[in-house]
Order: structure tokens, then sequence, then C-alpha cells
């Protein structure tokens, strides 16, 4: 079965989209990697005075993007009714892997691989610790994402499967502790985590996701949470005083500070919901997907 494909085998315009896409940002930094030219080094100027370094930091990006969008899929699914989202899960689960596998294999290559001293920065920098463990979660989680896998462990896939919680935690760790100062990109992941997680404890308290009150009021509650967190790492990590950080969330004249950014996502996705009944049946809504495994 190709990666755009249904089951019977006829191509899936939701998992042909998702698949190219996922290629994108590889694509993107391929082309500016092989354009450009700096002191007679193709390549280099379009990736900064340290592309090595550059490209490092942008797989990482996209291997925590790819790992939230893949947690996305559960919450989206059941608060828009759109039950074959779950069919891309375990694409984008394996793209957060494949973007992972990559970071850590261009930071080998940054240590001109030197694979002792690979393992002496893993065991002795917290961050690199933390990262390698986030990475070995997601390898096992990959490893077990196929339909064999899905069988043979039977009813303990899904408890297997529950350590992608971790994994994030470990991952927005991670990125805080490797993004020093400016924590602006490691905040809005960790709001975004937040929320995420927060519609997984209301459903399991029994609140309704598909209410769009609820939804809006789980909203509010991450755009708070993210602006606590934002405030509690300048406070504990950084030497930036914390209450300046806090105050810049009141004020737009420079940029628009995470918690803002998690906040209207929420809230535009409670908008979705309110509009869902509004669109026409057998528009936006498929019958319901044969559940689909994957990595988160």
């Amino acid at each position: 079965m190709k990666p755009w494909t249904d089951r019977a085998g006829k191509v899936s315009p939701l998992k042909a989209v998702v698949f190219f896409g996922t290629l994108v940002p590889i694509a993107l930094l391929a082309v500016r990697a092989a354009t450009g030219g700096f002191q007679g080094a193709p390549g280099l100027a379009a990736l900064g005075p340290r592309p090595l370094t550059e490209a490092i930091h942008q797989t990482g990006d996209w291997a925590i993007r790819f790992l939230m969008l893949s947690l996305a899929v559960t919450p989206l699914r059941r608060i828009l009714q759109f039950p074959k989202l779950i069919n891309v899960r375990r694409m984008l689960g394996l793209a957060a892997l494949f973007y992972a596998l990559g970071h850590f294999a261009l930071y080998i290559t940054d240590m001109k691989f030197d694979l002792l001293r690979v393992g002496s920065e893993i065991l002795l920098r917290i961050y690199l610790t933390i990262g390698f463990v986030a990475l070995l979660g997601l390898v096992v989680l990959g490893m077990t994402s196929t339909d064999a896998a899905v069988r043979r462990l039977g009813g303990n896939w899904n408890r297997l499967h529950k350590i992608v919680y971790p994994i994030g935690i470990l991952a927005v760790l991670h990125y805080f502790m490797q993004s020093k100062a400016d924590v602006y990109q490691a905040t809005l992941i960790a709001g975004f985590f937040v929320l995420l997680m927060s519609y997984r404890v209301a459903q399991g308290r029994g609140f309704n996701l598909q209410s769009p009150i609820t939804l809006a009021i789980i909203a509010v509650l991450g755009g708070l949470l993210t602006a606590a967190l934002e405030f509690a790492w300048y406070a504990i990590a950084t030497g930036v005083p914390p209450q300046r950080v806090l105050a810049a969330n009141l004020q737009f004249a420079f940029a628009i500070r995470p918690s803002w950014w998690v906040l209207a996502t929420g809230l535009a996705v409670a908008l979705a919901c309110a509009a869902r009944p509004l669109i026409p049946a057998g528009q936006g809504r498929g019958r319901r997907a044969k559940p689909a495994r994957g990595v988160a």
C-alpha cells in the first residue's frame, strides 16, 4: 500500500496531501543547501554562516512540530467529527521520527562522526540526554507502528503507545533547554502541547468536546497556562526578569506572544466546532473510518 492510498488501493486526497506535506520541509532545506554560494562553496550562504548547525535546528524543529500534529489527530477527529483524520496519524508520527533521526544524524556529522564524543556529550549534557531518550522512545513507537506489530502486541499496543505523552514532555523540555534565552518557539510548542493535553483531560473527565463553550474555556485555560509556563521558565532558568516577559503578553508593538497564538488556535477550533452543524450532510464528513495505527 502506497502512502497516498487507502486500504482499498485507491488514492486518498487527505493522505496524499499530508504525505507530500511532510516532505516539504526537507525539500526546502535541500533547496537552501543547494543554492546560494559562500566563498566558492555552493549552498553555504543559503543556510547562513553555520549551515550544519542551521540544518540541525531545522530538522529538530520539524520533528517536534510533526509530533504535535500527530497528537492533534485524536482530539480533532472527535471535535470536528472527521473520523478519516485517523488515517494520517501514523504518517505524521513517522514523519516526526524521520526528522528526529535526521536531526541526530546531522548532529553526529557535526561531531565529525566521533561516536565516543557523541556518547560523552549525551551523557554529560542533560538536555542532550533528554533529547536522546525522547528519540529512543520515538524509535520504539515507530518500530511498533506496523499492522503486524499491532496484531502481535494485542492489547499491550495501546498501553505501549501511551509513552508518546512523556515523549512529548521530554521533547518540549529539550527544546526549551537548547533554546537558551530565546524560548519563543519552545513556549509556542509547549503551549500547543498543553492545549492538546487539555482536550484529553477534559475528555477523560467526561466533558463534551463537541461543545463550543467547553472548547472556548479550554482555549482560555491553554493561553493562561502558556503564559504561566513562559513566566516560570524565565524565572527559573534565565537571567531575564520574568515580570518583563509576563508584561510583554499585554503588548503587541513588537511581537504577539505564544500565549495569544495558543488562545487563538483554541478559539479557532471552538469556532470550527460551532460551524460544523452548518456544513451540509456528506460534505467534510465521511463514513466512520477504520481505526488506523500510528506512532502517536
